[in-house]
């Protein structure tokens, strides 16, 4: 529908062509009054990711506890972009990867799949492509110049090391970091480029919050977990002031059977089978943690980094659960038509987008920036591109189920990295046109 300017009028200079066109014009002005008058109520749908809208038919959740949410803000660099990278389609990339299992000495073992007999070579070959946009190859000289000088941590689990990794082996064309860790635990790792000096560091707090194991065994034989669901984990929250980027992430850790504490006082658990114990579901402890972890962030009096949360990643067993057979042997990524978030991965993720927009308004109070980096629609159409059963050599005597979680490097988590730098751009924009704003409120003012 066009919509012209009251001196715009497509009417001509004859009088009779204003009444030719009565009947039409006062049918563009009801229907532009109906408009008005219906989007508000359609209003809170307008700030979901494009895929969450397109899956909503088939999801098993009903949206109407989450309509009330707005989230207008949570893809700001939505406009400045003019679409959303992190919704698309996976499509063929011949040229890549742009590492290997023998370039990159970073790959952790359960992680290589190439070593361990991958027959297949297909799941590298693809890269992601937004809707409406494009979405560069990640460019290591560029990264290390945005990031010259500073800081970035992976808070979170295992998956978030495995980002961390990828992140090595993309740089690692450029150049190599050496070890500068504080301790010989691998769970804390520092990396430093001196070309750039720039500083790299994992955190290992699979629960985000105070966590402790109580039964190494447990009811599904993966440990029992006493959460600390008020309490800051200080192994990370003690040190992370110095960041310039957090990226903070969990998940899968929550599947595990936890008992929840709050004030020190036992409020639930998770499939703890403990008798006079509340069962609550996962997502529970899931928002708790998160809230938490968000807290300590925006309560630290010298912080002043940029956090980026990095969304749920889905895990693609079939044919059974992780300990009972399951596996992932899919050799293609799924088409954005072919699958859609829903049960507890829908659950998990809406939490997850619930407790970032709480965060980001407390962090604006205090200047803070609260970024969020969304995979999961990219790795939700990833069932390829799992190590599965390609993590260690057949013949060895070791207890090692399918993993259908982290990542093949090369592989599809390279884009976690394609992700991130183009944030780290819109960072540079932001802080140019913020620039040129205040000098502009200057100039004004003399």
């Amino acid at each position: 529908m066009k919509v012209y300017a009251m001196n715009q009028l497509p009417f001509g200079s004859k009088h009779h062509a204003l009444r030719k066109n009565t009947p039409t014009i006062a049918l563009t002005v009801t229907f532009t009054l109906v408009l008005f008058t219906v989007a508000p109520l359609c209003y809170p749908l307008l700030g979901y990711p494009l895929y969450l809208l397109k899956s909503f038919s088939k999801s098993q959740i009903s949206i109407s506890s989450y309509v009330d949410v707005k989230y207008g803000s949570i893809f700001e660099h939505e406009s400045e972009q003019k679409c959303d990278i992190f919704t698309g389609e996976w499509i063929p990339n011949p040229r890549a990867p742009y590492y290997t299992n023998t370039t990159c000495w970073a790959i952790h073992e359960h992680q290589n799949c190439m070593k361990y007999g991958r027959p297949d070579t297909g799941f590298m070959k693809w890269r992601w492509q937004p809707d409406g946009c494009e979405l560069p190859v990640f460019n290591p000289a560029q990264f290390l110049e945005i990031v010259k000088g500073k800081s970035m941590a992976f808070v979170g689990d295992s998956v978030g090391r495995n980002q961390m990794q990828s992140l090595i082996c993309l740089l690692s064309r450029v150049e190599y970091p050496i070890d500068v860790s504080y301790t010989p635990d691998e769970h804390f790792k520092r990396w430093r480029y001196p070309s750039y000096n720039f500083t790299l560091a994992t955190f290992w707090t699979p629960h985000l919050v105070k966590a402790e194991e109580t039964d190494a065994y447990g009811p599904t034989h993966t440990g029992l977990f006493n959460l600390y669901l008020d309490e800051f984990d200080e192994g990370w929250t003690t040190q992370i002031e110095e960041f310039d980027y957090v990226i903070i992430n969990a998940g899968h850790w929550f599947y595990r059977p936890c008992v929840y504490y709050e004030n020190r006082q036992v409020v639930g658990c998770r499939f703890c089978l403990l008798e006079n114990v509340t069962d609550l579901p996962m997502y529970f402890g899931y928002r708790k943690a998160f809230r938490t972890a968000f807290r300590a962030l925006n309560s630290l009096e010298n912080y002043k980094g940029i956090t980026f949360l990095r969304t749920f990643a889905p895990s693609h067993f079939e044919n059974g659960e992780w300990n009972k057979g399951g596996n992932c042997l899919r050799r293609r990524p799924f088409r954005s038509n072919e699958t859609s978030l829903e049960g507890i991965n829908f659950e998990l993720y809406m939490t997850q987008l619930e407790e970032f927009k709480l965060a980001e308004k407390e962090g604006k109070k205090k200047g803070l920036r609260f970024r969020l980096l969304d995979t999961t629609q990219a790795m939700l159409l990833r069932p390829d591109g799992h190590p599965s059963r390609y993590g260690h050599w057949p013949h060895e005597n070791v207890t090692l189920y399918n993993d259908c979680v982290h990542w093949c490097l090369p592989g599809p988590i390279d884009t976690w990295n394609d992700f991130l730098l183009e944030m780290l751009k819109m960072e540079g924009v932001r802080s140019y046109e913020e620039k040129l704003d205040l000098s502009d409120r200057k100039m004004k003012l003399r």
